[in-house]
Order: structure tokens, then sequence, then C-alpha cells
């Protein structure tokens, strides 16, 4: 039995305004509550313990992006960037310099070594330590990225199989095994100096993606 899906709309302020005024924005906040996320074209039955999300009674979101499912906690930041971009085309090229930007903020604020792998994962040490997704509009991109500074993986294992596709990289790891810390491998939390530092470092650089906008 599918369980009941709520829309992810936490972004949804940020890119009505893009939309009304073809300026780019970005958005940088710890996660709140515990959630699971599932993709666009996600699968419940394949991807989810839904039993498991049903007894501890978790919400669980749908999001416009693509990709697999995952679980939030407050152990997440999650970088979210609305960008003005002509035509419905470009996802792969806005994918990899929208990575570009994200790595070269992560690498300023202590961070250092992150590479993009896969489609969208950002790994560092051969471990995953965020994922993003993208939701392309007619003149616009919405991107969402989750860095995983203290994930519970305990919570990953509750609510989450393994997935039905995976990265060539991840070479049939547990999600234990193939997701790791920015506090064990960096000593970065998921607290407020970490968040104002990232989201200072994108807003600076929020220009460098000029060339993704519309003129």
């Amino acid at each position: 039995m599918a369980l009941p899906t709520l829309p992810y709309e936490f972004d949804n302020k940020m890119i009505a305004q893009t939309r009304g005024d073809n300026t780019p924005r970005v958005r940088v906040y710890a996660f709140k509550e515990v959630a699971v996320v599932i993709g666009r074209g996600g699968h419940q039955d394949l991807e989810l313990h839904q039993e498991n999300i049903a007894a501890d009674g978790v919400p669980l979101y749908k999001r416009a992006g693509g990709g697999c499912s995952v679980v939030l906690d407050p152990g997440n930041v999650i970088v979210s960037l609305a960008l003005p971009l002509q035509g419905i085309g470009g996802i792969t090229r806005a994918f990899n310099g929208i990575s570009d930007w994200l790595i070269a903020a992560l690498a300023t604020c202590g961070v250092k070594g992150v590479m993009q792998n896969g489609v969208s994962d950002l790994v560092l040490s051969e471990l995953k330590i965020g994922g993003a997704c993208l939701h392309r509009s007619r003149g616009y991109l919405y991107y969402c990225a989750t860095l995983l500074c203290e994930q519970n993986m305990q919570l990953v294992d509750r609510y989450l199989q393994y997935p039905p596709r995976e990265p060539e990289y991840r070479q049939g790891r547990t999600h234990s095994a193939f997701m790791g810390s920015l506090k064990t491998l960096c000593g970065i939390s998921s607290d407020d100096n970490f968040v104002h530092e990232i989201k200072s470092e994108l807003d600076n650089n929020l220009p460098k993606l000029s060339r993704f906008c519309d003129k």
C-alpha cells in the first residue's frame, strides 16, 4: 500500500521570486525535522521501508526533481538555488557548473577535495557527502543539494531500501559504508556558523553562474 505524500515546497517562495524578477537566489538552511523525500519518478515499493515510515509517523515528501529517495534530518544542511535559464535544456551543463560552484564554496569553508561523481553526488574520500536533484522548467532551473554534516545513519537504514539504481563508484556498498559525514571527515557540523559561512560564500560567487542566466 502506497504511503500518502506531501509536496516538497520548502523553497517555493524563492522559486516564485526568481520566476518573477529573473534574479538568481540561493538558500542555505539546516533541515528542522526528520522526513523522507522521494523523487518525481520514484517507486515506494522499491525504495522505501514503508512499514517503518508509517509506524514512526515520518512525513513523506515528493520533490519535483528526480533521483532516488533520501532521508532528511537536522544533521543535514540544504543548499537550494533558483536560477533564471533560457529555454528548457542544458541540464548536464547546468549540473556541472552548479556543482563546481558549490564545491569551490565548500573548499573555502574547510571542506577540501570534494569531487562530483555519478550524476550529481558530492564525494570526499570515496564517500558520498552530498546529493542533489534538479528540476528544469521553461525559463528557470531549481537545484537542491543535501550536505551530510551529521546524518543519522540508523534512520537511513530504517527508512530506505538499497536503491534500485546506483552510481558505479558505490560498488555495492551499504548505506553506512557509502555515505560520509562532514563532522567525521572535516569537523563540520550542521550549526548556524557553517550555514552562515557557506551561504555567504555562495552569495559572493553567485555571479559566476551568470553564464547560465538569461541576459
